[in-house]
């Protein structure tokens, strides 16, 4: 199957999360959008969510990334949302079927299906680090269990230090399928660790013999990374995706607000656009909190190539 190799410009969904929850009306304790999976309604809901964004992506002659529900299914929060280790392995296989059945019916449609990774503590406030060793043996778990269960790839998101990306490497490594690594950034461009983006993305390169086959930015907005971005450097040739926010709010606030903060889909667009050119390795785009079909779309009537796209600035 196809993935993102950088020949084609690849899109993924948006805010899976923030969609369920302010959109559809659905209840996710811990942010866990992988218990959808046990009832009718949810799983029509996750239907018609990545159905959406394949109809962009066919509209606009992209290939998508079908990432899956599952950022929260791992051990430790399955443990804490009463999911014993058989029964969130099974929620791992569980998801990758659906999107196995969501891309049969696609037709022919490049889609990557991905086996999404979360961090193993909170992903805005870690309370622990975890050595590399330690983080890979945390997630080998469910990393076995995707690549068993034919993934093309795994994509870990909002990861707040670097030695958790490192443990995430190997561990993929160990089982033979490729992985994406995303990490999120502060209103100043560091990780939540304070490392600044492009150091992290190196120690991990440095540390894995640059095996991840990409690097993301992700839960942030453009204005938080944009001025990393700005500045250059050789990390920039491993920056594979963005996935910005829709807000410009600091996790700080998100994590106080109330109220879904959905930002201008066509201004979101545009901030990606004056990245695009300073991004040589750039092959994924998409959202994260707030974002959602809309947001997308306009990212892509926006790109360069496409009809409705303004000509580059020089």
């Amino acid at each position: 199957m196809p993935l993102p190799d950088g020949e084609r410009l690849f899109i993924s969904d948006g805010g899976l999360e923030t969609t369920m929850i302010f959109r559809e009306g659905f209840e996710l304790p811990e942010f866990a959008a992988f218990t959808l999976l046990a009832e009718p309604a949810g799983r029509e809901a996750l239907h018609r969510y990545y159905g959406d964004f394949i109809e962009i992506a066919r509209g606009h002659g992209t290939g998508f990334t079908l990432d899956t529900p599952t950022w929260r299914a791992s051990s430790g929060w399955g443990e804490k949302l009463g999911y014993p280790a058989t029964a969130i392995a099974d929620v791992n296989r569980e998801a990758v079927e659906l999107g196995a059945e969501i891309r049969a019916e696609a037709g022919e449609t490049p889609i990557a299906l991905c086996g999404v990774l979360g961090p193993e503590g909170d992903a805005y406030h870690p309370e622990s680090v975890l050595s590399g060793e330690e983080a890979g043996a945390y997630h080998a778990p469910q990393v076995e269990v995707f690549a068993a269960a034919g993934v093309d790839m795994v994509a870990a998101y909002t990861l707040t230090y670097a030695e958790e990306a490192i443990g995430m490497v190997m561990a993929a490594g160990a089982a033979g399928v490729p992985i994406s690594i995303a990490f999120t950034v502060e209103t100043d461009g560091r990780l939540p660790s304070e490392e600044p983006l492009g150091e992290a993305i190196e120690r991990v390169d440095a540390e894995t013999a640059g095996t991840a086959t990409y690097f993301m930015v992700n839960c942030a907005h453009p204005t938080h990374f944009g001025p990393a971005v700005g500045r250059g450097g050789a990390w920039l040739d491993r920056l594979g995706g963005i996935r910005a926010n829709a807000s410009k709010m600091s996790h700080e606030q998100l994590d106080e607000s109330e109220d879904l903060d959905d930002g201008d889909p066509v201004e979101l667009a545009s901030e990606y656009r004056s990245l695009e050119p300073k991004l040589p390795a750039l092959r994924v785009v998409g959202g994260c909190c707030g974002t959602d079909k809309r947001h997308i779309a306009a990212i892509c009537d926006a790109w360069p190539g496409s009809p409705s796209a303004a000509p580059r600035a020089t």
